[in-house]
């Protein structure tokens, strides 16, 4: 490929925002080496993926040995694993040939480069210490690794769950609009609804509410508006560290690994230094749920803003209250199909609720033409004389179900 000058791959390359450790001690060195290994067509991301694999599991085994200069030699390797985990994403940019496998590749390896080299820091330093604290700390360096990247994984599934859900109903709300109004023609592209989040990454400078008036007002949708109100100066130090590309997340799993497998052999405190990291990495991780909250209450107003039925979230469901193998009487809307028993291929294994024990006063009396089938127990006496041609009453007694206890069927003629 042609001759790229050093910026001209900064630009191409490196995120607009990023984390600190990223920006200062990876990017000067990983743009220089990515200008040298661009021109060879066999190296490609994937096999740069690998290559930061095997070089984080070489700084694994010195960290098992645990002396002083193996540790150092130990962080040394680790730190040029995480250049190289961060050439291939570089190299995949610049050349247009990153594949979806290849993500995957590069964030499977990276959870197992992180679980040997817990495993190797801390086991090491048992076997020479004999001291137990170092297994735990193994626990829960892996524990937390694990709990930031899923974390941030659900949290981005969910914000994408939302900002779908929103586009849907506004489109359909849009559309009725239309076809009530008599139009056809589509949505113009000024009218499409755009997200704050959005607006703000491509212009991490302005303000918040000018964004919103040059886009017009009713085609923003602000899914974090609840957080900006209750903390205004976050968006000025948002401001001040996306001039230098570093984004707000100052503690996320990066720094993490880089205390614990870099910072603290260097200096010989690793277990200091792994439960300052780890509890300087929950504080942060608790803002994003926080935060995540927050934005969760806003994608509650806007649906409701954007609904024309009530919301019935939080109440139960009427046809929930009876079985959903119940008939209600004619008339009753719980005698809705959708609500009855599902066919027998749809749901195997369901079993409708028994039918309760149907009272004495709820049986249907016999039609007038047949004639009463009467029970007298014995013992008991005849209430009153009937007269002349009119037949012989005795006390009423209903023939008891034929189902139900075993005590039920006691006395039936």
């Amino acid at each position: 490929m042609a001759k790229l000058s050093l910026r001209a791959v900064q630009k191409l390359t490196c995120k607009k925002r990023d984390a600190w450790w990223t920006v200062i001690l990876v990017d000067p060195v990983a743009t220089r080496m990515l200008i040298v290994m661009a021109r060879f067509n066999f190296i490609t991301p994937n096999r740069v993926t690998w290559a930061a694999l095997f070089v984080g599991l070489g700084s694994a085994g010195f960290f098992l040995k645990g002396d002083m200069q193996s540790l150092i030699i130990g962080a040394a390797l680790y730190h040029l694993s995480f250049i190289l985990d961060c050439i291939d994403g570089k190299l995949a940019r610049l050349k247009g040939n990153g594949t979806v496998f290849g993500g995957w590749l590069d964030y499977v390896f990276d959870r197992i480069r992180v679980l040997f080299c817990a495993l190797a820091l801390m086991g090491g330093q048992y076997l020479r210490n004999g001291d137990e604290r170092f297994l735990l700390a193994a626990l829960m360096v892996v524990f937390l690794d694990m709990l930031r990247y899923v974390d941030a994984l659900q949290i981005y599934k969910m914000r994408m769950s939302m900002r779908t859900k929103i586009e849907k109903v506004t489109q359909e709300r849009r559309e009725a609009e239309r076809v009530a109004a008599g139009e056809n023609q589509a949505e113009p592209e000024e009218q499409q609804i755009r997200f704050m989040e959005d607006l703000l990454r491509e212009n991490p400078e302005a303000e918040a509410e000018l964004l919103k008036e040059q886009a017009g007002a009713g085609q923003v949708v602000d899914l974090h508006a609840q957080f900006r109100h209750r903390f205004p100066w976050y968006l000025r130090v948002r401001q001040a560290l996306l001039r230098s590309r570093i984004r707000p997340h100052l503690i996320s799993g990066i720094e993490f690994q880089m205390f614990v497998f870099i910072v603290g052999p260097l200096i010989g405190q690793i277990l200091l230094t792994t439960v300052i990291s780890a509890v300087l990495l929950g504080i942060f991780e608790l803002i994003i749920m926080y935060k995540f909250w927050l934005s969760t209450r806003d994608f509650t107003h806007v649906m409701a803003e954007l609904s024309q039925a009530p919301s019935g979230a939080g109440s139960i469901a009427p046809h929930l209250h009876r079985g959903r193998h119940r008939r209600g009487a004619q008339g009753d809307p719980l005698a809705d199909p959708a609500f009855q028993a599902p066919p027998p291929y749809e749901d195997p294994g369901f079993q409708p609720y028994p039918e309760p024990y149907p009272s004495y006063e709820a049986q249907v009396p016999p039609a007038p033409e047949q004639p009463t089938q009467m029970y007298r127990p014995p013992g008991t006496q005849r209430h009153g004389h009937p007269a002349q041609g009119q037949q012989q009453v005795y006390a009423p007694y209903a023939v008891p179900p034929t189902h139900g206890y075993p005590g039920d069927r006691e006395g039936v003629g």
